[in-house]
Protein backbone atom coordinates (compact mmCIF):
# COMPACT_ATOMS: atom_id res chain seq x y z
CA UNK A 1 0.00 0.00 0.00
CA UNK A 2 1.16 3.53 -0.66
CA UNK A 3 1.78 5.91 1.86
CA UNK A 4 0.77 9.62 2.55
CA UNK A 5 3.86 10.77 1.84
CA UNK A 6 4.70 8.75 -1.37
CA UNK A 7 1.35 9.60 -2.54
CA UNK A 8 2.03 13.52 -2.41
CA UNK A 9 5.68 13.08 -3.97
CA UNK A 10 4.08 11.78 -6.89
CA UNK A 11 0.88 14.04 -6.90
CA UNK A 12 3.95 17.06 -6.66
CA UNK A 13 5.95 15.44 -9.23
CA UNK A 14 2.53 14.88 -11.54
CA UNK A 15 1.94 19.24 -10.88
CA UNK A 16 5.67 19.71 -11.59
CA UNK A 17 5.57 18.06 -14.99
CA UNK A 18 2.50 19.42 -16.31
CA UNK A 19 3.87 23.03 -15.08
CA UNK A 20 6.49 22.41 -17.15
CA UNK A 21 4.52 21.28 -20.25
CA UNK A 22 2.39 23.90 -20.11
CA UNK A 23 4.76 26.67 -19.46
CA UNK A 24 6.80 24.94 -22.12
CA UNK A 25 3.80 25.39 -24.75
CA UNK A 26 3.12 28.81 -23.46
CA UNK A 27 7.08 30.29 -24.06
CA UNK A 28 8.40 31.06 -27.33
CA UNK A 29 8.20 28.15 -29.78
CA UNK A 30 10.16 26.97 -32.91
CA UNK A 31 6.96 25.23 -34.72
CA UNK A 32 8.04 23.98 -38.05
CA UNK A 33 5.49 22.45 -39.64
CA UNK A 34 3.29 22.27 -36.90
CA UNK A 35 0.48 24.81 -37.80
CA UNK A 36 -1.80 24.85 -40.86
CA UNK A 37 -1.06 26.37 -44.20
CA UNK A 38 -1.15 30.57 -43.37
CA UNK A 39 -3.61 32.06 -45.71
CA UNK A 40 -5.33 35.12 -45.16
CA UNK A 41 -6.51 38.79 -47.22
CA UNK A 42 -6.93 41.80 -45.63
CA UNK A 43 -7.11 45.41 -46.78
CA UNK A 44 -4.67 47.84 -46.16
CA UNK A 45 -4.73 51.15 -45.06
CA UNK A 46 -5.68 52.47 -48.44
CA UNK A 47 -7.84 49.72 -48.85
CA UNK A 48 -6.57 47.46 -51.01
CA UNK A 49 -6.48 44.14 -50.57
CA UNK A 50 -3.54 42.61 -49.89
CA UNK A 51 -3.35 38.44 -50.02
CA UNK A 52 -0.23 36.38 -48.59
CA UNK A 53 0.60 34.83 -51.80
CA UNK A 54 1.97 38.73 -52.58
CA UNK A 55 5.00 37.69 -50.34
CA UNK A 56 5.58 33.81 -51.17
CA UNK A 57 9.16 32.45 -51.03
CA UNK A 58 10.35 35.31 -48.70
CA UNK A 59 11.42 35.25 -45.05
CA UNK A 60 8.11 36.90 -43.32
CA UNK A 61 7.69 38.14 -39.80
CA UNK A 62 3.74 38.47 -39.15
CA UNK A 63 3.11 40.76 -36.50
CA UNK A 64 -0.39 41.10 -34.97
CA UNK A 65 -0.35 44.43 -32.97
CA UNK A 66 -2.96 47.13 -32.33
CA UNK A 67 -2.17 50.90 -32.36
CA UNK A 68 -4.04 50.38 -27.97
CA UNK A 69 -0.76 47.80 -27.12
CA UNK A 70 1.81 49.67 -25.48
CA UNK A 71 4.31 46.52 -26.56
CA UNK A 72 3.24 46.72 -30.02
CA UNK A 73 4.17 50.20 -30.44
CA UNK A 74 7.64 49.36 -28.23
CA UNK A 75 8.16 46.91 -31.05
CA UNK A 76 7.51 48.40 -34.26
CA UNK A 77 10.70 51.41 -34.57
CA UNK A 78 12.77 48.02 -34.27
CA UNK A 79 11.16 46.33 -36.87
CA UNK A 80 11.41 49.12 -39.19
CA UNK A 81 15.17 48.87 -38.70
CA UNK A 82 14.93 45.11 -39.37
CA UNK A 83 13.48 45.67 -42.61
CA UNK A 84 15.91 47.63 -43.88
CA UNK A 85 18.55 46.38 -42.82
CA UNK A 86 17.48 43.07 -44.50
CA UNK A 87 15.03 43.58 -46.80
CA UNK A 88 17.85 43.01 -49.22
CA UNK A 89 17.99 39.39 -47.87
CA UNK A 90 14.52 38.27 -49.29
CA UNK A 91 13.07 39.20 -45.70
CA UNK A 92 9.50 40.93 -45.32
CA UNK A 93 7.45 42.20 -42.34
CA UNK A 94 3.77 42.04 -42.57
CA UNK A 95 2.04 44.23 -39.80
CA UNK A 96 -1.46 42.78 -39.05
CA UNK A 97 -3.67 45.21 -37.03
CA UNK A 98 -6.28 44.06 -35.06
CA UNK A 99 -7.80 47.46 -34.61
CA UNK A 100 -10.44 49.92 -36.65
CA UNK A 101 -9.58 51.48 -39.38
CA UNK A 102 -9.26 55.08 -38.40
CA UNK A 103 -6.93 54.12 -34.95
CA UNK A 104 -4.96 52.24 -37.77
CA UNK A 105 -4.64 55.37 -39.72
CA UNK A 106 -4.17 57.99 -37.22
CA UNK A 107 -1.36 56.45 -35.99
CA UNK A 108 -0.04 55.72 -39.19
CA UNK A 109 0.41 59.79 -39.36
CA UNK A 110 2.83 59.63 -36.73
CA UNK A 111 5.24 56.83 -37.56
CA UNK A 112 6.75 56.12 -40.89
CA UNK A 113 6.33 51.86 -41.63
CA UNK A 114 8.12 50.67 -44.11
CA UNK A 115 6.21 47.56 -44.70
CA UNK A 116 2.85 46.69 -45.41
CA UNK A 117 -0.30 47.12 -42.49
CA UNK A 118 -3.19 45.27 -42.92
CA UNK A 119 -6.53 46.08 -40.72
CA UNK A 120 -8.04 42.97 -39.85
CA UNK A 121 -10.15 43.96 -37.09
CA UNK A 122 -11.65 40.89 -35.04
CA UNK A 123 -10.63 38.68 -37.92
CA UNK A 124 -7.20 39.43 -37.11
CA UNK A 125 -7.73 37.68 -33.95
CA UNK A 126 -9.13 34.81 -35.14
CA UNK A 127 -6.45 33.89 -37.22
CA UNK A 128 -3.92 34.43 -34.49
CA UNK A 129 -5.68 32.01 -32.45
CA UNK A 130 -5.94 29.33 -35.57
CA UNK A 131 -2.62 29.89 -36.08
CA UNK A 132 -0.81 29.39 -32.50
CA UNK A 133 -2.12 32.43 -30.42
CA UNK A 134 -3.52 29.95 -27.15
CA UNK A 135 -3.20 32.59 -24.76
CA UNK A 136 -4.49 35.49 -26.98
CA UNK A 137 -1.69 37.69 -26.63
CA UNK A 138 -1.09 40.98 -28.63
CA UNK A 139 1.95 41.13 -29.69
CA UNK A 140 2.25 38.32 -31.68
CA UNK A 141 4.64 37.42 -33.76
CA UNK A 142 4.97 34.56 -36.40
CA UNK A 143 8.17 34.24 -38.32
CA UNK A 144 8.05 31.65 -41.49
CA UNK A 145 10.59 29.97 -43.95
CA UNK A 146 10.57 30.76 -47.36
CA UNK A 147 8.47 27.43 -47.71
CA UNK A 148 5.76 28.59 -45.91
CA UNK A 149 6.41 27.00 -42.69
CA UNK A 150 6.17 29.11 -39.22
CA UNK A 151 9.40 28.25 -37.58
CA UNK A 152 8.60 30.52 -34.57
CA UNK A 153 5.77 31.53 -33.04
CA UNK A 154 6.23 34.38 -30.11
CA UNK A 155 3.47 35.71 -27.54
CA UNK A 156 4.47 39.16 -26.25
CA UNK A 157 7.18 41.11 -27.35
CA UNK A 158 9.89 39.62 -29.72
CA UNK A 159 13.27 41.47 -29.75
CA UNK A 160 16.01 42.12 -32.39
CA UNK A 161 18.05 39.74 -30.57
CA UNK A 162 15.39 36.70 -31.12
CA UNK A 163 15.05 38.06 -34.85
CA UNK A 164 18.04 37.77 -36.30
CA UNK A 165 18.89 34.71 -33.78
CA UNK A 166 16.08 33.21 -36.03
CA UNK A 167 16.79 34.18 -39.33
CA UNK A 168 20.26 33.85 -39.54
CA UNK A 169 20.13 30.49 -40.95
CA UNK A 170 17.19 31.13 -43.77
CA UNK A 171 19.66 34.41 -45.01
Amino acid sequence: MINKNTLLILFAGVLALSGGILSHRLSTTAVPDALPAIEFSFPDSTGTQRNINEWQGKILIINFWATWCPPCLKEIPEFIKIQDEFADKNLQFIGIAIDEKSAVEEYLETIHINYPILIAGDEGIALSRQLGNIVNAVPFTLIVNPKGQVIHRQPGELSREQIIETIRPLI
